[in-house]
C-alpha cells in the first residue's frame, strides 16, 4: 500500500498562498483555522525562502503518542487522522507536534478550546465516505474520489507535491539532478532548458 506524503520544493515556492485559499474554500474551514500555511525563511533577505506547511501525516506520529483520549489512527494509506467526537481539547497535541499542524478554534471566553482541527490529506474522517456529516466535520473526501489534495492540484509552480511518498521522491530527486547546483545550476542553459552537451 502506498504511503501519502506532502513534499513542497523551498526553490518553487513563490508565497502565493494558493494552497491555503484552496483548502479554506474546498474544506469550509472556519474562521481563525489554518489547516496549512506558508512560512518564509529569511524574509527580505538573500537566500529567502518559502515552503507550505500542514500536517506532514508522520510515521510515528507525535500527536497520536501524547493524545490521552487515542482520538488519532492512521489509514492505510499513512494518513494521520482525528475523531473529532473523541476530543477534549487539550491542545496536547499541539504542543507535541513539530509543525503546528493542530489548530483550535476560539470557542468562547477567556482562551476556552474547541476541538482540534488539522489537515486531512483530504481523507475525510471515521464517517462514512462523502457522507454529509463527514463533510461537516472534516471537509470534502477527495482520496475517497480518487483526486489528490487540492493544496497539491492548486499549486501553480508544483512546488507543493502530494501523493505515494516514493513517487513524490522520484519526481523531486528529477528536479534536483536537472536543476544542478553552485553556478552551473543558473544562466542561459538553465533558462533555455537546454541539457548539457547539445
Amino acid at each position: 500500500m502506498a504511503r501519502m506524503k506532502f513534499l513542497c520544493d523551498a526553490d518553487r515556492c513563490i508565497e502565493c498562498n494558493a494552497c491555503v485559499t484552496a483548502c479554506k474554500n474546498e474544506h469550509e474551514v472556519p474562521w481563525g483555522i489554518n489547516r496549512r500555511r506558508v512560512v518564509t525563511l529569511n524574509d527580505g533577505k538573500p537566500g529567502e525562502r518559502s515552503i507550505s506547511v500542514a500536517c506532514m501525516h508522520c510515521s510515528d506520529a507525535p500527536c497520536k503518542a501524547v493524545c490521552p483520549v487515542d482520538c488519532f489512527y492512521q489509514t492505510e494509506e499513512g494518513v494521520v487522522l482525528h475523531n473529532k467526537d473523541l476530543c477534549i481539547g487539550c491542545g496536547y497535541c499541539f504542543y507535541a507536534c513539530p509543525f503546528g499542524a493542530p489548530q483550535y478554534p476560539q470557542a468562547g471566553n477567556f482562551g476556552t478550546r474547541g476541538k482540534m482541527d488539522k489537515c486531512t490529506f483530504c481523507a475525510g474522517g471515521p464517517e462514512a465516505d462523502n457522507s454529509d456529516a463527514e463533510y461537516k466535520k472534516y471537509g470534502r473526501n477527495r482520496l475517497a474520489e480518487g483526486k489528490l489534495p487540492l493544496c497539491a492540484e492548486m499549486c501553480s509552480t508544483k512546488a507543493l507535491l502530494a501523493g505515494d511518498g516514493d513517487k513524490v521522491a522520484n519526481i523531486y530527486r528529477e528536479r534536483v539532478v536537472a536543476r544542478g547546483f553552485g553556478s552551473g545550476a543558473w544562466g542561459w542553459g538553465t533558462a533555455y532548458q537546454m541539457k548539457s552537451g547539445s
